[in-house]
């Protein structure tokens, strides 16, 4: 029988800059009582592997830009945050009141750029919302680290997730934001459906799914359950990145 489940690792602390990441997992998932199998996934929340690689910023240490002032006058935020959007993006699509929505120098459309206030505090200051965090510098190689410092329990796929909000929908989803030792898309093309008949257009966004089922027990409050354990996952293995599910700008209808 297909089954696909889903483990939330208990007792991972508090993530700070410089801590082993995977040293964190391995002790929670001995204390889950799991024993990694090849072909396990592991999705790591994008907070986590930020703080860990130090991607905290002070807001007292940005000095905005005019654009930045003109943007934050439009948007009605924080100029020095805006200043930290346009520093993380390559082109403003869209901005009104509250919301910012950038193609990040990674590729990806969202807003703000993925920076983002919610669960960071810091030792070394009174109040929250004085820092901020920003999204990994390379999530594929942050996968790839992670899965090769546990490569002596198996041979696992290691996805780091985050919350996006979608054109045409409301409400956010787990997305792929790396991916390491699994396949970011499936191509089913030319794979025959129940009836005979050939898929033409059917490509398969196995670490979105992923990303998204993780995302149910991760939570997006004060859960604090930042990595999920993956088992069952229906679809051949084969090293892939998070770049492949992004859809190039020449074949982008809406931009």
């Amino acid at each position: 029988m297909a089954s696909l489940t889903l483990t939330a690792l208990d007792g991972i602390p508090e993530v700070v800059e410089g801590d082993d990441l995977p040293g964190l997992v391995r002790d929670a998932l001995a204390r889950t009582g799991i024993t990694l199998l090849d072909g396990d996934v592991l999705v790591v929340a994008q907070k986590v592997v930020s703080k860990s690689e130090g991607r905290s910023v002070a807001l007292s240490s940005v000095e905005p830009s005019s654009r930045a002032m003109e943007l934050a006058a439009l948007t009605r935020k924080d100029a020095r945050l805006i200043e930290l959007v346009l520093r993380e993006s390559v082109e403003v699509l869209r901005a009104k009141r509250d919301v910012i929505v950038v193609e990040h120098r990674r590729g990806w459309i969202m807003a703000n750029a993925g920076i983002d206030m919610s669960n960071v505090s810091m030792p070394d200051i009174d109040t929250l919302g004085e820092h901020v965090l920003l999204l990994p510098d390379d999530p594929d190689a942050s996968c790839a680290a992670i899965r090769k410092a546990l490569a002596d329990l198996a041979d696992i796929g290691v996805i780091v997730n985050d919350s996006f909000g979608r054109a045409w929908r409301n409400g956010v989803t787990g997305t792929a934001l790396g991916v390491a030792g699994l396949p970011g898309v499936v191509d089913l093309r030319g794979r025959r459906d129940r009836f005979g008949r050939a898929l033409r257009t059917t490509e398969v966004a196995i670490a979105d799914e992923l990303a998204a089922a993780a995302s149910l027990l991760m939570g997006q409050a004060d859960e604090g359950r930042p990595v999920i354990h993956a088992r069952g996952v229906p679809y051949a293995r084969r090293d892939g990145s998070g770049r492949e599910l992004l859809r190039p700008k020449s074949m982008d209808m809406f931009r």
